[in-house]
């Protein structure tokens, strides 16, 4: 069947806005999914005086959020950076953004730049404070509860240039990556609840109410076999992401077909982000994957090369996992192989990328990999030459990452998709405003339709310049800032 007409990517009708009944519930704001965005949404929309419903359809608050490994992406000067001593700023933060963003929103990386240390301050009120310490190693997330850490590519060439590096992978002080952003989504429930905000449990939204204008004006929801539909002023759809919709991913993301990973929960199936279509929202960076199979710890791994199926080189292996998987993907027959020495060989404590065997020459290696004859032997000589060095006039690869490959038996890491482990979710979604006011393909608005977190698009980074920590830091800024449009609408329809 084709993707654009299979069950997965159907459009759910809307329900005109003349058939609500007369006592139909009525709700200021309708919130739509309980993840980080949703939720943030939610309290703020309460907190400024709104009356809110949050709608969730599985039994418990967290979404794909719980999933996370708690990493918030701040910056411009938060307090874990001071205390650390890391020199960030506004105007650095928004330069580095831009510069690793597809077509760069310049409004929205602003607002996010220029708000971030207040809204780290409105993150430690909900209950938790992050570590005041820095991990300076080279890790996918903090082994402890160290609060802040390089996730990005801030200090890989070019960006290193453009712009002064800071770190600003600000993680939730729990060790290791497993139930760090479950704290978050926990306090949050909790400030939920004291705002007053009614939330129904395994309670879906299944279509949008729309007037004669295409304002949207309510919601029908579904609980087992009791359906309803109710009035309100605004709808914040903050439903998650569409990675665990086969007909969706095949149809806008094929890249994370196959032989990927989905990183994603049983609801990421993209029906918000179909919600909003049917009330005519247009689409951004739907193409946009985030992939990714890290190839360390150990840190010594990464002064390593990296080679594809003709022994040549093509990223500078310091960069961050998400922009070497990025660039592996693209390589012939998504192949790829990490070479070290006996000397940078230490035992991986991450195994998303099998060892595939040791080489006791150059030569035996390269007919090992079946690479062209002499293609490993002058990359790697041309690699060793320089490292020596310090240089590296190719993919100028950071001096701190540079060392020779030249002492033997070498090791090879095997990158190539199938093998490897790679794992993904979507960046693409609908198309906002920087206060989540959806927009249609004319640029128009759709009056009381909101949209956050990962089915909306925000900063719209690609693969090759995500920073880890981006899906919570913008689900839960962008997803305040929803909250508080929806009520300011919610409070203008009920005077």
């Amino acid at each position: 069947m084709n993707p654009q007409t299979s069950p997965g990517t159907a459009i759910p009708q809307v329900i005109p806005a003349a058939d609500l009944p007369g006592d139909a519930e009525r709700f200021d704001v309708v919130v739509v999914g309980f993840g980080i965005a949703g939720g943030c949404a939610a309290l703020e929309a309460a907190r400024s005086g709104a009356r809110v419903l949050l709608l969730e359809r599985a039994a418990v608050h967290g979404g794909t959020s719980s999933m996370s490994g708690g990493h918030f992406y701040l910056g411009g000067g938060t307090a874990v950076q001071r205390a650390t001593g890391q020199e960030d700023s506004v105007e650095a933060m928004a330069r580095y953004l831009t510069a690793t963003s597809k077509d760069p929103d310049e409004r929205k990386i602003r607002a996010y730049c220029e708000g971030s240390v207040a809204h780290f301050e409105w993150l430690e009120a909900l209950g938790f404070e992050f570590e005041r310490s820095y991990f300076p190693g080279k890790a996918v997330i903090q082994p402890g509860t160290e609060g802040l850490m390089f996730t990005g590519n801030e200090k890989v060439w070019p960006f290193r240039e453009e712009v002064r590096p800071a770190p600003r992978g600000h993680k939730v002080p729990v060790p290791g990556d497993t139930d760090g952003t479950k704290l978050v989504m926990d306090l949050l429930r909790d400030r939920v609840e004291e705002a007053g905000v009614e939330v129904r449990y395994e309670t879906g939204a299944t279509n949008l109410v729309v007037d004669a204008g295409g304002a949207v004006t309510g919601v029908a929801w579904r609980n087992y076999d009791r359906t309803g539909v109710l009035a309100c002023a605004a709808v914040v759809i903050a439903a998650g992401g569409f990675v665990m919709n086969p007909d969706m991913v095949a149809a806008h993301t094929p890249a994370l077909g196959g032989k990927l990973f989905t990183l994603g929960g049983t609801y990421d199936d993209g029906l918000g982000i179909r919600l909003g279509r049917s009330a005519g929202a247009a689409l951004e960076h739907m193409d946009e994957p985030f992939v990714t199979a890290p190839f360390y710890p150990p840190s010594s791994l990464v002064k390593g090369l990296i080679v594809n199926r003709r022994g040549e080189r093509f990223v500078a292996e310091d960069s961050y996992h998400a922009r070497t998987s990025y660039f592996v993907l693209r390589q012939p027959g998504a192949a790829a192989y990490l070479i070290a020495d006996s000397d940078h060989m230490e035992e991986q404590r991450m195994p998303l990328v099998v060892l595939k065997d040791g080489y006791e020459t150059i030569e035996e290696m390269e007919g090992g990999l079946g690479l062209p004859p002499g293609s490993l032997a002058a990359t790697m000589a041309r690699y060793n030459e320089y490292a020596a060095r310090g240089e590296d006039p190719d993919f100028h690869k950071h001096p701190d990452w540079l060392a020779p490959q030249t002492n033997g038996p070498w090791g090879v890491y095997d990158l190539t998709l199938g093998t490897a482990l790679y794992a993904g979710f979507t960046l693409g979604g609908m198309a906002t405003t920087v206060d989540g006011e959806v927009r249609r393909e004319d640029g128009s608005v759709i009056g009381g339709l909101y949209a956050a977190g990962a089915c909306a698009s925000n900063i719209a980074q690609d693969g090759a310049g995500y920073c880890s920590g981006t899906q919570l830091g913008e689900g839960s800024f962008f997803g305040r800032r929803a909250g508080l449009a929806a009520a300011a609408r919610g409070r203008g329809a009920s005077r």
